[in-house]
């Protein structure tokens, strides 16, 4: 475990506070994009941030960002460095950050319970969750609470998202797709 500085925590507590520009119902620390922040100098420091997934377009708006809050909280100088490795997961999403998409409305991605790498087999694709083999964790309407869901569309307003609609209360909605 890395042991922060008292000024290394409260940098990257004020780098984790600005809004996902995707989704600004959570913070870059409840999406656990933003990994750790370096004090290089007396007014110099580095921030590791890990994207979404590789080709992430909002890494440049997270980035200025950053920078911008950092700058306004007194720091001179902000480098924010794209790190790839480890690679970003949904699990890295905060408890807080789930509760927080599950009220925006949005399904937040189901918890995988192994670190080990998930295994990917071609076959027929399957749209409905109750159609699911009982070991698998259903996608859960965020409105009314009913597992009974289909996919619409693998992707929605963003490529990370996936658009389902629920066969219980008939609203469709997005659901944060696992990575």
């Amino acid at each position: 475990m890395v042991t922060l500085t008292p000024l290394e925590a409260e940098l990257l507590a004020v780098a984790g506070s600005v809004p996902d520009p995707e989704l600004p119902v959570l913070t870059l620390h409840e999406l656990g994009v933003v990994r750790a922040v370096h004090v290089r100098d007396a007014d110099a420091v580095e921030v590791e941030l890990t994207p979404t997934y590789t080709g992430c377009p909002a890494v440049e708006a997270m980035s200025e960002d950053i920078e911008r809050v950092l700058r306004e909280h007194g720091v001179r100088e902000v480098t924010v460095r794209t790190v790839l490795t480890p690679a970003w997961s949904t699990d890295d999403i905060s408890a807080e950050g789930r509760r927080k998409l599950r009220e925006f409305g949005i399904a937040p991605p189901r918890t995988r319970m192994t670190a080990e790498p998930v295994a990917l087999s071609l076959g027929p694709t399957r749209t409905t969750t109750s159609g699911a083999a009982p070991d698998d964790d259903p996608v859960c309407c965020p409105h009314c609470g009913s597992a009974d869901t289909e996919l619409l569309s693998r992707f929605s307003s963003t490529a990370c998202k996936a658009l389902r609609r629920c066969l219980a209360c008939r609203e469709p909605f997005d659901h944060f797709k696992e990575l």
